[in-house]
């Protein structure tokens, strides 16, 4: 007799220890838009330091209110003129469709910087309706329902 296994499961779960330690290890390394906004709108000192990673054509399309503009080509030159290496950073850049705040990333912890990478970048900061910059001023879209709850305040993860 023939056990036919599907697709998801041809390769077994780990282990719960090291399903644990892996997802552990995953949000050591990454945040997402909807702690970013939660954090930075709680008031108060957030904690981290929101770095925008991409070109000034883009800062001006739109940015998070708040963040740091610092092109990735200028971390090397200019991190250490703007951040204090006492105080996280979390890089954001385009979206998932982009590793720009990877880039960054890296290249801040190689200069001795703590680190995350913000998940959706810009692009699902603006998809859950949050209010952006650009140089005429804030601007809100209505939330995309496939990435944000309409009628509520958070997704509830």
């Amino acid at each position: 007799m023939t056990t036919t296994v599907n697709p998801v499961l041809r390769v077994a779960p780990a282990a719960p220890a090291e399903a644990a330690a892996h997802f552990r290890a995953g949000l050591v390394f990454h945040t997402d838009v909807s702690d970013v906004a939660a954090a930075l709108g709680a008031g108060g000192d957030p904690g981290f330091v929101l770095v925008d990673s991409r070109s000034t054509e883009a800062w001006d399309q739109g940015h998070i209110p708040g963040a740091l503009h610092l092109p990735t080509a200028f971390v090397p030159e200019q991190a250490g003129q703007l951040l204090d290496r006492s105080v996280p950073v979390v890089t954001y850049c385009w979206g998932p469709g982009c590793n720009g705040a990877a880039r960054a990333a890296l290249a801040l912890a190689e200069l001795g910087y703590r680190v995350k990478e913000m998940l959706g970048g810009f692009e699902y900061w603006v998809r859950e309706g949050l209010a952006f910059e650009t140089w005429q001023g804030r601007e809100r879209r209505a939330p995309d329902p496939l990435t944000a709850p309409v009628d509520a305040g958070d997704c509830g993860c």
